[in-house]
């Protein structure tokens, strides 16, 4: 299903609402961290389900100072094409209401964040992360407790019941440090320093797109 911001993985319009689960990224400006974020999930998503079992997957970003309508930094847009996923396309958008009302789960780069996206309402506490964050919850959940993402409505039914579990284990699991959830600002840096926070945020997402999917990461 393609959101009406055209961020869905794949077209598929005639999928009712209960059939989806939608992914929100946050962070700054979404020009930086949270493009390359969404741009990731989409194509680590598809690259191991493929377009058709993606299909109820909704990925998109948004920005607690959004450059609406801006680009995307052209150094997170070489980040994207270095893990041949593509940044063709983007916008930025400022974070409303409405974006945390409709997702299912929100994955922040850092823990203000976290916290501006919870003080916003809509009851956005328990399915509210950091990236890091879920990564560290995420390790520790069984994957024979999720349902089979392979029988119909499963990829959603399990991404729900993985954000729920985690929920569940964040008392229980906490960071070592306080900068160990944190995914920093790499806005007005050199390519290498945005090479660097890609490389962290992909392996955050990694261990992510494998709980949720139940498929391993490619050889």
């Amino acid at each position: 299903m393609t959101a009406p911001e055209g961020r869905g993985i794949a077209e598929h319009r005639e999928k009712k609402p209960e059939a989806t689960f939608r992914i929100l990224h946050v962070s700054t400006g979404n020009v930086c961290r949270s493009p390359i974020t969404e741009r990731l999930t989409r194509h680590a998503l598809t690259h191991r389900l493929g377009t058709v079992r993606t299909r109820g997957l909704i990925v998109e970003s948004a920005g607690t100072w959004g450059h609406e309508g801006a680009p995307m930094e052209a150094h997170a847009a070489t980040v994207l094409t270095d893990f041949g996923a593509d940044p063709a396309g983007f916008l930025g958008r400022e974070l409303l209401d409405e974006h945390v009302i409709r997702a299912d789960l929100v994955l922040t780069a850092t823990r203000d964040h976290r916290a501006q996206v919870i003080s916003m309402g809509h009851s956005a506490g328990l399915r509210t992360f950091t990236l890091k964050e879920f990564t560290r919850l995420v390790r520790a959940i069984d994957p024979a407790t999720l349902p089979d993402p392979a029988e119909a409505g499963g990829v959603v039914e399990r991404a729900r019941a993985l954000v729920q579990a985690a929920a569940a284990l964040r008392g229980w699991l906490l960071a070592p440090t306080e900068d160990a959830d944190e995914v920093h600002d790499p806005y007005g840096a050199p390519i290498t320093f945005f090479r660097s926070i890609g490389d962290e945020i992909n392996q955050a997402l990694d261990p992510v797109v494998t709980a949720l999917t139940g498929v391993p990461t490619p050889a």
